[in-house]
């Protein structure tokens, strides 16, 4: 076959060194028993290389005898020897490769595509490569190693269908940019104190400001936080996952694009780190399951934003007006729709109530 990419001739079938050496012996008239004799190799062992099984190559010792007994030079064998050998492999994984294309349609690659994170590709095949290089993987028996067993415990009710293979892509995408964070050790007090000083942080609105200062404060204590679009067939807003015991990584979707679901999700996130193990992953998505792990983690996060003593009164003082909202916002020192958020979410106030005081964020390539 013609591969037009390289611009290069690719056989679709692999000649056998044994098939080149049976030629020769016969416009030699020479017989398998012979070059046995000549060379001092074993008759089974010639036969064996004729009938090209793949557990008998042509080593440079081989080589060099039959270089000896044909006149034929040892670079020669070798030569054969490598582009049988190579061309083997490549047929082997293209045949591999047509059976792994069903597993490409559950990978978004358009999406993936469209945000930069892989190139896109007419060819079915060699798109399944592209996205087996993004994973860092060599083939999707490695994918099914590394991301099928992954523990997720979920927070969001069902509404979608997920695709674990949507959710690994965003996974890895959040893991391969995380690298590029410069992270002190991790240090459990010195990010417990760095939350303290985040939380004011959600008094800010413009992402220019608060997201590179909580990427900051999080980086000196040990944990990366990035933020990643969602993927088709994800549902994600946020996962926790430990790349070691010296790093943590948090990533955020934005998914819900307010400022209240984003601040919960955080500090969701930074709960799972402070309280839970660093072997475990965890990811908030839209078809999940609740575990204590999750209730403990929701409960700090309520208890970050919202100081429970203060949140309790204010909540006695139903209905609340958007001016109410605001003052007690402005006296525990949080974005009045992180209020409205918590308020909806406790059924406190209606979902149609007062969204106007939440902030909304839009990623910027969309």
């Amino acid at each position: 076959m013609a591969n037009t990419a390289k611009n290069t001739y690719q056989p679709d079938y692999a000649v056998t060194p044994g098939e080149v050496l049976g030629h020769e012996l016969e416009l030699r008239n020479m017989s398998r028993t012979e070059l046995a004799k000549r060379t001092g190799l074993s008759e089974k062992h010639i036969i064996a290389i004729l009938k090209g099984k793949g557990t008998v190559i042509i080593t440079p010792e081989t080589a060099l005898k039959l270089e000896r007994a044909l006149g034929m030079p040892v670079e020669y064998w070798l030569n054969l020897e490598a582009l049988y050998q190579e061309t083997r492999a490549r047929l082997t994984e293209e045949v591999q490769l047509e059976k792994d294309l069903g597993w490409l349609k559950r990978i978004p690659v358009n999406a993936m595509a469209k945000m930069g994170w892989l190139q896109k590709h007419k060819d079915k095949r060699q798109q399944l490569e592209e996205v087996l290089r993004f994973f860092g993987i060599a083939s999707v028996e490695q994918w099914d190693n590394i991301w099928s067993k992954v523990a997720v415990a979920y927070r969001q009710h069902n509404k979608h269908e997920i695709f674990p293979e949507a959710v690994s892509a965003w996974l890895r995408q959040g893991e391969l940019e995380a690298a590029n964070i410069a992270c002190q050790p991790y240090n459990k007090p010195a990010f417990r104190q760095a939350l303290d000083a985040i939380r004011a942080l959600t008094a800010e609105t413009d992402p220019a400001h608060f997201v590179p200062a909580l990427q900051q404060r999080c980086a000196q204590a040990g944990v990366a936080v990035v933020f990643i679009p969602w993927l088709p067939k994800t549902g994600v807003s946020g996962a926790t996952r430990w790349v070691n015991s010296d790093k943590a990584i948090i990533q955020l979707s934005l998914r819900y694009k307010t400022n209240d679901h984003l601040w919960f999700t955080f500090f969701h996130e930074a709960g799972h780190i402070l309280l839970h193990g660093k072997k475990e992953l965890f990811i908030e998505s839209a078809n999940g399951m609740d575990g204590e792990k999750e209730e403990q983690a929701n409960s700090f996060a309520e208890q970050e934003l919202l100081p429970k003593k203060a949140f309790t009164n204010f909540a006695t003082q139903a209905p609340f007006s958007k001016a109410a909202i605001c003052q007690f916002a402005q006296e525990v020192g949080i974005d009045p729709g992180i209020v409205v958020g918590q308020l909806q979410h406790k059924k406190l106030l209606p979902l149609t109530h007062c969204n106007d005081l939440k902030v909304r964020y839009q990623w910027s390539h969309k």
